[in-house]
């Protein structure tokens, strides 16, 4: 009789130790799943520097702005790949100039960057 408990409280700790486990396993998928929701937009990989001196008055923007459905440059929209990617040339003005870029989600969460460039003519 003895050893026929242990066996059953052996294999009482074995199911609970397995459901512990699937239990853990949901959770853990559930916050990957979920993370681009909890955590919103954010644009980064900027292909330009706050503070810079450039020479040229063309500039090339690229970035990501992973789940963004809206993203403006200087309050100009511009389009995003499947992949968050962004790419757009801008003519900048002589001396100072504030690039602005801002995204949003279709949750209704936003960020936004802004950087600071001059243009010297040489």
């Amino acid at each position: 009789m003895m050893i026929m408990e242990r066996m059953l409280y052996k294999k009482k700790i074995l199911q609970i130790a397995g459901l512990s486990v699937f239990f853990l396993f949901i959770v853990v998928y559930a916050y990957l799943r979920s993370h681009d929701l909890i955590f919103g937009v954010k644009i980064k990989n900027v292909s330009i520097g706050d503070g810079i001196k450039v020479g040229e008055s063309i500039l090339k923007v690229t970035g990501n702005a992973k789940n963004a459905t809206n993203l403006t440059l200087n309050g100009r929209e511009i389009s995003v790949d499947q992949r968050g990617g962004f790419d757009e040339t801008i003519v900048l003005l002589l001396g100072y100039n504030i690039i602005n870029i801002k995204a949003k989600d279709k949750f209704g969460y936003s960020d936004e960057k802004n950087y600071k460039i001059i243009y010297e003519a040489i």
